[in-house]
């Protein structure tokens, strides 16, 4: 029976609106591939706020870089609204370079009023936040962004689904090109020993009264070196530990990474002693699939 896939990808995105306690507000949270959790809030000054949102986020997520949102109003939001003496210092400055300019120009401008003022970006601002009740503002506000993180976690376990089908496709491309190194590894055996029988007749030629142990043991290094037998059994071991992977809820990215790395091992010690030109080919065709699936790994949680 084969396994259920249940991958999550790094990369999602949601975002939900609501309203309490005077107030109305919009949250957006998102994220992309990242080696651990890290967490980047905008927040706005709400007491107690920041490890409530740290904490809910934290239980939907694991891994990634992760930026979360919430732009906060009041409801009759002209309440909130002060003067920046900043703003207004630099907007009285543009409208006397403007004036001044007007003047040399020989241009005639309207008289500008407090109100004009006043409509000019940066003099007014918003004041900090004050409610009369912050508890259940926050809690409202908490029960609105768990919402979100729903859906977040929604999407990210869609593409994770996606992720995982692309990945277990690829297993099962390295499956079978294993699977032809072995019928490859078993086709060339007989050439194989005939060339190792064949170079031992040139040595003992050579040698004349060569130490028979010591024949002996060389022979076996070549055999050795040359024998892909564990390189295969390896690479099935590690296509069924890759399937359980997929299939294992907890967040595996790193695991599958380090994985992947023991694919690249085995499939680099089968070209090195392939001794065949098919048997070659075919682990130059495995590193290929496993360099894919790695791009691919490195999209889960």
């Amino acid at each position: 029976m084969e396994k259920q896939i249940a991958t999550i990808s790094m990369t999602g995105f949601a975002a939900g609106q609501g309203g309490a306690q005077g107030y109305d507000w919009s949250w957006d949270i998102r994220s992309v591939n990242g080696k651990a959790l890290d967490l980047r809030f905008r927040l706005p000054d709400v007491e107690g706020l920041e490890p409530l949102v740290r904490t809910a986020v934290g239980r939907f997520a694991a891994r990634g870089n992760i930026s979360a949102n919430l732009r906060l109003t009041r409801v009759d939001a002209a309440e909130g609204l002060r003067l920046s003496a900043s703003g207004l210092r630099a907007a009285l400055a543009a409208l006397r370079d403007i004036e001044s300019v007007a003047a040399a120009e020989g241009m005639a401008l309207a008289q500008t009023t407090a109100a004009d003022v006043l409509t000019l970006r940066g003099v007014l601002e918003q004041g900090p936040v004050q409610m009369e009740d912050p508890a259940a503002l926050r809690t409202a506000l908490i029960a609105s962004l768990e919402g979100v993180l729903t859906e977040f976690a929604a999407m990210r376990a869609a593409e994770g689904a996606q992720i995982g089908a692309v990945i277990s496709a690829q297993l099962t491309r390295i499956a079978e090109l294993t699977e032809a190194a072995a019928e490859a590894a078993e086709a060339r055996r007989p050439d194989w020993e005939a060339g190792i029988t064949a170079a031992l007749a040139r040595v003992i030629e050579g040698a004349g009264g060569a130490d028979p142990d010591r024949v002996a043991q060389e022979l076996a290094l070549i055999a050795v070196k040359g024998d892909v037998t564990e390189e295969i059994d390896r690479l099935r071991a590690h296509i069924a530990a890759a399937r359980d992977l997929l299939a294992d809820p907890k967040p595996v990215g790193r695991r599958f990474d380090f994985l992947t790395q023991e694919f690249v091992r085995e499939a680099n010690t089968l070209c090195s002693k392939s001794g065949s030109s098919r048997l070659t080919a075919i682990g130059l065709d495995l590193k290929h699939v496993i360099d894919q699936m790695r791009e691919q790994i490195q999209n889960v949680e």
